[in-house]
């Protein structure tokens, strides 16, 4: 058996994530009472491992792997880690990582299902540069989305903290909540202008070649995903709904993401692999 194909290098990224899923368990039991590099480095590893599956697939496909539910997942694990990494370099902020490794560990559990990456079977509907940067877009923006909604729950968990624990939430090493809601609302205003984009480009691209484009369950379902995160950050911006409500509203809009995701893929005939 090879052992260096792409599927083996993810299910080893996998793997980092699992581990720290089960370190960040011990982590919330401590109250997050010390900055600890160590989920840092073992989403790090896993991250090394999860750009080698990715650049793997891309090499043998010849463009930007996204052709089906496993590389759509895989992708949007990358960009959620990705951008971890970077906001992990500030160390008040490294404890996200006790909240997306279970995230990056269930979606690649999911991930993983042989029926997600059938190796036979017509490709979609669709190719080329135009759609790569389209899709590439869109899932950018759903990993920003998850991350602000990592972001809400920990202001949720902090607010808790503040009402029934307070000497919990003062020696605890996790930002001040009005941090987080700044942290939160950036991601989901960064995604909702990725996300605008990569609409954008894929109306550009294949409104005007594909018949029922625009009735496609996929295409409503995504202009669906805009109008709540517009909502989201007009009551946010306009009308001062922030706080409680706006966490609550990033978890639940991200929940809504993943729980309808994957059967609206299924269900498009652009979009759908058999």
């Amino acid at each position: 058996m090879n052992w260096f194909t792409d599927r083996h290098f993810f299910l080893l990224a996998v793997l980092c994530y699992g581990l720290s899923t089960g370190y960040s368990v011990l982590l919330w039991r401590k109250g997050f009472r010390k900055d600890n590099r160590v989920n840092y480095l073992l989403l790090l590893a896993g991250f090394c491992l999860q750009v080698t599956a990715m650049s793997l697939r891309g090499f043998s496909l010849r463009h930007c792997p996204v052709n089906n539910l496993f590389e759509a997942t895989m992708f949007v694990g990358w960009t959620m880690v990705t951008a971890y990494l970077v906001i992990g370099l500030v160390s008040k902020l490294r404890f996200l990582g006790a909240f997306v490794s279970p995230l990056l560990f269930f979606l690649g559990i999911f991930a993983l299902m042989p029926a997600l990456d059938p190796p036979h079977g017509p490709k979609p509907e669709f190719s080329g540069a135009g759609v790569s940067l389209h899709a590439a877009f869109i899932l950018q923006a759903y990993g920003a989305f998850g991350l602000g909604a990592v972001a809400g729950l920990m202001y949720l968990l902090q607010e808790h903290d503040l009402k029934f624990h307070k000497l919990r939430a003062i020696i605890s090493v996790l930002p001040p909540i009005q941090k987080l809601e700044l942290i939160s609302m950036r991601l989901l205003r960064n995604g909702f202008l990725l996300l605008t984009v990569g609409l954008g480009i894929g109306a550009a691209v294949m409104g005007q070649h594909k018949d029922g484009y625009w009735s496609d369950v996929k295409v409503l379902w995504s202009l669906l995903v805009w109008a709540v995160y517009l909502t989201l950050l007009v009551l946010r911006w306009k009308f001062a709904r922030g706080g409680r409500r706006f966490a609550w509203g990033a978890v639940a809009a991200f929940a809504f993401v993943v729980l309808t995701f994957w059967g609206t893929n299924l269900l498009s005939p652009l979009h759908h692999q058999p």
